[in-house]
């Protein structure tokens, strides 16, 4: 009876370690994208490598990329953290999206196809049943994941990566900074630039797309707290 060679075995092995990773991976970035792990939840491993059946290494492995995508924290002696992003951060965040999502969609309108323009509405179609279900959850994920579609579409692989990111902090920042979820991200906006994606109209569909960001910025409450009041200074002067 033929027997696997050591090589084949070693990476079919490898494989599976991968793919397995990947999963872990996946199911953790949508519960954050779902606002099932909410900012500042602590990712504890020993708990997730029971839920998972793996290593609390392997765990330890998925959290570094998460990390390394600003979506996890981790802190020395205190373990990992669902990212809690600061005002600060929260406006950095938006004014690179407004640098980077431009040129997303002047790359798309340059390279677009007929099967590309399906994937957006198709997607869009996803978005547009998940609200009228009320499915929240999905409506949060699909309306972030539309922003990265259109940077996989454009066919840089860095921009993907960097927009895929960007729109998970944008999920982390609508639950933090009391974004109301149904028009955070509204779908006839997403329609409106797909149709100007359509007819590659790219001044249109920038203007659009700037329109949005600004919307979504606006409708969170990015101002900083109150200062704390020093009640011995007030008393005892």
């Amino acid at each position: 009876m033929p027997t696997r060679s050591p090589r084949k075995s070693a990476s079919a092995a490898r494989l599976q370690r991968e793919n397995t990773h990947d999963e872990i991976y996946e199911r953790i970035y949508v519960a954050i994208l779902e606002h099932r792990l909410h900012p500042g939840t602590k990712l504890v491993e020993e708990r997730l490598a029971e839920i998972f059946n793996v290593s609390r290494a392997r765990v330890r492995e998925v959290l570094a990329r998460l990390a390394h995508e600003q979506i996890v924290e981790i802190y020395p002696q205190r373990g990992a953290f669902v990212a809690k992003p600061s005002i600060e951060q929260a406006l950095d965040v938006f004014e690179a999206r407004r640098l980077i999502e431009p040129a997303v969609l002047r790359r798309l309108i340059e390279t677009l196809t007929p099967e590309k323009l399906a994937r957006l509405r198709q997607h869009q179609e996803l978005e547009l049943d998940a609200r009228r279900r009320d499915d929240k959850r999905a409506v949060i994920r699909l309306s972030g994941e539309f922003h990265s579609l259109a940077a996989e579409l454009a066919g840089n692989s860095a921009l993907a990566r960097q927009m895929r990111e960007l729109s998970t902090l944008t999920c982390l920042m609508i639950f933090l900074y009391d974004a109301p979820t149904a028009t955070s991200c509204r779908a006839d906006e997403h329609s409106q630039i797909i149709e100007a994606i359509a007819r590659r109209d790219t001044v249109r569909a920038e203007k659009l797309m700037l329109e949005h960001l600004a919307h979504i910025e606006s409708g969170m409450k990015l101002e900083p707290a109150a200062e704390e009041v020093d009640l011995e200074a007030i008393f005892r002067s």
